[in-house]
């Protein structure tokens, strides 16, 4: 059976990384950027760039290519009309950290496209061309959207995708991809900000002393794995978590919770080993998490069977022929 063309427009890390690895795998691939600098460098790299997302979409419509958006949420609005102008009908997913918001402005901006939304849980605190690899996506989890009534030929189009980019599909519905993407990416993002600017007592910061130069001088290990992805770029980090604000407070203030029981049993007992404790349990089950079952599925597998997948753990890596 011959893979379906991929178009992607934006070649920041994810969309740069999806293209190399998509091109790797012996699919046919184009691509398109705003940015001018960006499509010289990887017309450069060897890759093919057209001149603008109108120009790709016409080869898109034409080809019946799988069209991926990777660029920000907050840009997503426009390249939505252009697609519902160019190329109405396409297939369409993405690759946006949100679930719930890319489907309903899809639903506003480009409703006839035939849309299954993605998310591959993989990247850098690096953004740009330059940063992305085709190996990125190299044992990753992929999550495809798999709500009650989703294209089932657009998801399998999705899922071959994943697969051919060396990743595993996590089937999950959109509410439930963006309440667990709140606790395990954003959350960390916004903790990772408020540690480093405590580290380094910014007084411009809730609650800055301005500590002075001893504690970024003596920060190693913890400090650096606690906020790596704070090196992101703000506006990227921004249009992740006010995008998903409403997942994200209930994080928040499930983090608040457990952070002032903390400080109460600091406080009263000098006691911190129920909050130490279940951290480390916590991170034991990750550790167990990334080595689940993997299986194969039939292609006519019901999407609720393939939520109830996604929700049991389990990582698909290709359909059962069987």
């Amino acid at each position: 059976m011959t893979s379906r063309p991929i178009c992607v427009l934006g070649l920041g890390l994810i969309g740069g990384s999806l293209v190399r690895a998509a091109v790797a795998a012996g699919r046919t691939v184009w691509a398109a950027t705003a940015s001018e600098a960006t499509a010289s460098a990887a017309r450069a790299d060897g890759y093919d760039v057209a001149a603008n997302n109108d120009e790709a979409l016409v080869r898109a419509q034409d080809a019946d290519a799988l069209v991926v958006l990777g660029m920000p949420l907050p840009a997503v609005p426009g390249v939505l009309r252009r697609v519902h102008a160019v190329a109405p009908h396409c297939r369409l997913t993405d690759v946006v950290s949100v679930k719930a918001a890319m489907r309903d402005a899809v639903e506003r901006y480009a409703p006839t496209a035939r849309y299954v939304g993605g998310h591959p849980m993989a990247g850098t605190a690096e953004s740009g061309w330059a940063a992305g690899s085709g190996t990125l996506f190299g044992g990753a989890n992929w999550v495809v959207a798999a709500d009650d009534g989703t294209d089932a030929e657009v998801w399998a189009d999705v899922a071959e995708l994943a697969w051919d980019c060396g990743a595993r599909v996590v089937p999950a519905g959109a509410e439930e991809h963006d309440a667990a993407v709140a606790r395990i990416s954003h959350l960390p993002h916004l903790l990772a900000a408020v540690l480093a600017a405590t580290a380094a007592g910014d007084p411009s910061a809730p609650g800055g002393d301005g500590a002075g130069a001893l504690p970024m001088t003596l920060a190693a290990g913890s400090f650096a794995d606690g906020t790596r992805v704070a090196d992101t770029r703000p506006e990227l980090v921004l249009a992740m978590c006010e995008g998903n604000r409403p997942a994200l407070l209930a994080a928040v203030d499930d983090a608040l919770g457990r952070l002032g029981a903390a400080r109460g049993s600091l406080a009263s007992t000098g006691g911190l080993a129920a909050t130490v404790n279940a951290g480390h349990r916590a991170r034991q089950q990750w550790r167990a998490a990334r080595s689940a079952v993997e299986l194969k599925v039939p292609r006519d597998t019901p999407m609720a069977r393939l939520r109830e997948l996604g929700r049991e753990g389990q990582l698909l890596v290709g359909w059962d022929e069987g």
